[in-house]
């Protein structure tokens, strides 16, 4: 018999796995890989109740397995619940006055660099015409500037 050409390939693979089957073994993977990062015993809102279920004590959710109770702490029903609590947390922490910082007398020395300068527009009043004025302030040798 030639099996070349069905679906599933080779012989003896054992055909394709269904949806059901395919989608069983997706969950496993993820839950596997949860466990290996996360650490349930860590966990503050993570409760295996006297009927052998598991409870997440932030939003009062049963689940039937582990797996289940990590899927559910990466949905958005959680995250909004850790976030509401931190907020929470943060609005009813004492609110601490924050250190005084020590008052440091600012300096006072002559500026070194370019001079200040004003300009003004101005008409000459006979014939009309427009000029610029340019004033520039050179600081003596021993004066402070004044702010």
């Amino acid at each position: 018999m030639d099996f070349q050409h069905r679906a599933g390939g080779k012989t003896g693979g054992g055909g394709q796995a269904s949806w059901s089957e395919s989608n069983r073994d997706r969950r496993e993977r993820l839950r596997q890989l949860a466990l290996e990062t996360i650490d349930l015993q860590k966990d503050p809102y993570f409760m295996r109740n006297h009927l052998g279920s598991y409870e997440c004590k932030l939003c009062l959710t049963l689940h039937n397995n582990e797996g289940s109770y990590l899927a559910h702490t990466q949905g958005k029903k959680h995250q909004a619940n850790l976030a509401r609590r931190a907020a929470k947390e943060a609005r009813e922490a004492p609110q601490q006055p924050a250190p005084e910082k020590a008052r440091v007398d600012i300096k006072k020395f002559v500026k070194i660099g370019r001079p200040g300068y004003r300009v003004n527009k101005q008409r000459a009043p006979e014939s009309g015409q427009q000029s610029l004025l340019f004033q520039v302030d050179y600081p003596g040798q021993y004066s402070m500037a004044e702010h």
